[in-house]
């Protein structure tokens, strides 16, 4: 039995019940860059912990390679975790290793997790959804900019939701930006840089489409970071008005 598991967006109290009881059942945990290491304290002390990260253009493993080791472990008949930052069938690659227990003949199950579009926004205080401002959001990675096959359709992205949360965007900001801004989007749209979110780490800033890349230059922002667009962006600066005016009267 594999299960394939979302350890959430970083902050190690955000993973489900359902999550943590597998890590504490499990033989071989195989896990992520993105997971946060102080799940792994949860499982048996004699488990098998194997690091599978990706970093940019850094692979401790390849896909096919992690998919060889799922199989193999689970026909030893070992309870096998699958453990993956944020929900393993968005930009995780689960439906890949599903696709693999399943030719095998290994049964598997998914735990999903909270995705970092989610967390992330969340603890940025940005609602993806808000009455009278956003009545979609759109999740996009990022990292296939350039690839042939399946482009990212950026002339339909910037029309046709009310929320953007991209992905794994970092390090294609300028060719992101002058997308969005060749289809029409306007240079004003709010912009939220976030990274690490929902960590004690977390670093968020509020700019536009226009300047989003000269000012992730300016505060070297890094990986992971989630690029959010839209008018929700401004939420955050009305709540804090909000709050500062209910201090004062209060006070």
């Amino acid at each position: 039995m594999v299960s394939i598991v979302g350890a959430g967006p970083g902050d190690p109290e955000l993973i489900t019940v359902k999550a943590m009881k597998r890590i504490r059942q499990a033989e071989v945990i195989l896990y992520d860059r993105l997971v946060n290491e102080e799940l792994l304290e949860d499982a048996p002390r004699e488990a098998e912990r194997i690091y599978c990260g990706k970093a940019p253009g850094r692979h401790a493993a390849s896909q096919e390679d992690i998919n060889r080791r799922l199989v193999a472990y689970a026909m030893q008949g070992k309870r096998v975790v699958r453990l993956k930052g944020g929900d393993p069938f968005v930009f995780g690659r689960g439906g890949e290793e599903a696709l693999a227990l399943a030719a095998a003949g290994i049964p598997y199950e998914v735990v999903p997790g909270i995705t970092s579009a989610v967390g992330a926004a969340a603890s940025a205080s940005i609602p993806l959804t808000h009455r009278g401002l956003a009545a979609s959001f759109a999740c996009v990675t990022g990292s296939r900019c350039h690839e042939d096959g399946s482009p990212v359709r950026w002339d339909l992205l910037a029309h046709g939701v009310d929320t953007l949360a991209i992905y794994m965007g970092v390090s294609q900001m300028p060719y992101i930006r002058e997308q969005l801004l060749q289809h029409g989007k306007a240079g004003s749209t709010p912009v939220a840089l976030i990274e690490q979110g929902t960590t004690s780490r977390q670093r968020t800033f509020i700019c536009t489409l226009e300047n989003m890349h000269d000012l992730a230059k300016a505060v070297k922002l890094g990986n992971p970071a989630l690029i959010l667009l839209g008018e929700v962006v401004r939420l955050p600066e009305q709540l804090a008005l909000l709050e500062r005016s209910v201090s004062t009267r209060i006070g």
